[in-house]
């Protein structure tokens, strides 16, 4: 298994909370019914997993409007630690880099979430 790429988002709470209050449809554009569920729409969990979708968009080498943020989806396994899932655009794109698996690791306090995301590829990359 070979490293392809990285990437890390912050995200401050209070200014996501804000942009939640003032855009209530938000929610709905940005996250799955099931990651809704997950986090019971605590505005620091949904911000750790906004953080995790710009962390996969960088480490797809991609930014915003590359891939809808729904199709980014952060799952919890039965263990409880985070896992991420790609359908549609996001996951053409992780195919077109050669990404195979997605590793994330996420954290957040009341004032801050942060994501880190390795992208890995099945094939090693000639040195």
């Amino acid at each position: 298994m070979a490293t392809v790429a990285v990437g890390v988002d912050v995200v401050d709470v209070a200014r996501f909370t804000l942009a939640l209050q003032r855009r209530p449809r938000m929610i709905e554009r940005l996250f799955t019914p099931r990651e809704r569920d997950d986090t019971g729409e605590r505005p620091e969990r949904l911000a750790a997993r906004f953080a995790a979708k710009e962390a996969v968009l960088k480490t797809l080498g991609s930014g915003l409007g590359d891939a809808a943020l729904r199709s980014i989806e952060v799952q919890r396994q039965s263990n409880g630690a985070p896992m991420i899932v790609l359908y549609d655009d996001a996951l053409a794109l992780a195919r077109a880099r050669g990404i195979t698996q997605l590793h994330v690791s996420l954290s957040h306090t009341a004032t801050t979430a942060t994501a880190f995301v390795i992208g890995s590829s099945d094939v090693a990359r000639a040195s």
